[in-house]
């Protein structure tokens, strides 16, 4: 009987010591941390699926590495789609989980459905991730303009490999 017991409360112990905790902090119907031009809100349409975006930080023995920020965690669901202004009928939310004098985490997730401004999608459908720069002989840029990922693969064997610093030579 007396192992049985010291078996239970090393048990309880551990469950208790590797447990994590979620708190809902806010319900939302409509939130954004960017400028909305409203005037065609007509036009805005809700994205096919949910995203969410966190923010988190880290408890070393019992010191944070910093401050949880819900906006930062904001800026990350909304930017996680093209186009999209605001997130819709969401919800903000907080887990926290810790290993005493080890090390735990804290974490802030922003969820909802996306807000999408087709206008601002239709003039960021070519994704800035590749560009095509052109110099002259003395250096000068000639030429700047954004491709998609197949046309920049195909111009590669065009190009001349440089780091950020190097300078044309004559």
């Amino acid at each position: 009987m007396k192992r049985f017991t010291t078996l239970s409360l090393m048990l309880l112990f551990i469950i208790t010591l590797f447990s994590s905790c979620t708190q809902r902090l806010l319900d939302f119907t409509m939130i954004s941390s960017k400028n909305i031009d409203l005037t065609h809100g007509a036009d805005f349409q809700r994205g096919p699926k949910r995203v969410d975006g966190a923010d988190k930080i880290h408890y070393i023995i019992c010191f944070p590495t910093g401050v949880v920020n819900i906006k930062e965690a904001l800026d990350r669901a909304i930017e996680s789609t093209p186009g999209c202004v605001a997130l819709l009928d969401g919800v903000i939310y907080c887990k926290y989980w810790y290993i005493p004098l080890i090390y735990g985490q804290y974490k802030a997730i922003v969820e909802g459905t996306p807000l999408i401004d087709p206008q601002i999608k239709q003039t960021s459908s070519v994704q800035d991730n590749y560009r095509i720069l052109s110099f002259d002989k003395k250096g000068k840029l000639t030429e700047s303009r954004s491709v998609d990922a197949e046309t920049f693969a195909g111009l590669t064997h065009k190009m001349i490999p440089m780091k950020v610093g190097d300078h044309v030579k004559n």
